[in-house]
């Protein structure tokens, strides 16, 4: 399961718990047969898959506002400091409206909890919730932000799993991103850097590597460099 299906996985685990999500769908369609030669794009996805990234990353769901409004509450969740980025250096908002577009269901939950910040904070201060002082806003997710792990996510109501949803969210969406992965120190599945035998063990061996096979080696020097295959799967760098 790769990063994109872990968290379709985890948002749509959130939704079922205790989201109201309104309308329904028609009954599905029979599927169209799936594509399973390489595409152009990514290599190890099929033509549909690739397709169905490309129509994601080209939709819209947010207007400015919500955008504006979203990323006022990813900065809370998630702010600059000298030591650490912000959410927005992230790009967390731009992760999950791209999400959202990759799981319609999880839309209206997250259009209707951007309105109910609004109307919570035009109720309680007569503004805006992204034109709140950061104390006001502060005060309004003090409200949502702890909920009691003895109740069931059923149970809770709708603003309580919506924050856990947008802060789940902001949080993969944080450290996935190389921004997170640079902070907390993570590094992945590295290539080690193997020379051969210490010089001192082929010392004591009387042996030694010879140079031509040494330059067959492993080179450090392209350890980032990315895999190219040719259009039949064959490796080429």
């Amino acid at each position: 399961m790769d990063r994109r299906d872990s968290i379709k996985s985890m948002v749509l685990a959130s939704l079922a718990g205790g989201l109201a999500l309104q309308g329904c769908k028609p009954e599905a369609e029979a599927p169209a047969p799936v594509a399973t030669e390489p595409a152009e794009g990514v290599k190890w996805r099929t033509a549909a898959e690739n397709a169905g990234i490309e129509e994601v990353k080209e939709g819209e769901f947010l207007n400015e506002h919500e955008r504006e409004s979203l990323g006022v509450l990813c900065d809370l969740i998630l702010p600059k400091s000298d030591a650490f980025a912000s959410a927005s250096d992230a790009e967390v908002v731009e992760f999950i409206e791209f999400t959202a577009l990759d799981v319609p269901e999880m839309q209206n939950p997250l259009r209707g909890g951007l309105m109910w910040l609004d109307h919570e904070s035009n109720s309680r201060f007569d503004a805006e919730f992204k034109k709140a002082s950061a104390d006001q806003q502060k005060e309004i997710l003090d409200d949502i932000a702890f909920y009691d792990p003895n109740k069931p996510q059923s149970e809770r109501s709708f603003q309580v799993n919506w924050f856990s949803l947008v802060r789940n969210l902001t949080m993969t969406g944080f450290y996935t991103s190389e921004i997170g992965i640079k902070e907390i120190g993570y590094k992945g599945n590295q290539p080690n850097v193997w020379d051969g035998v210490p010089q001192d063990v082929l010392d004591q061996h009387g042996v030694a590597y010879e140079e031509e096979w040494l330059a067959k080696c492993l080179d450090p020097t392209k350890a980032g460099d990315i895999a190219e295959w040719d259009e039949n799967g064959n490796l080429i760098t």
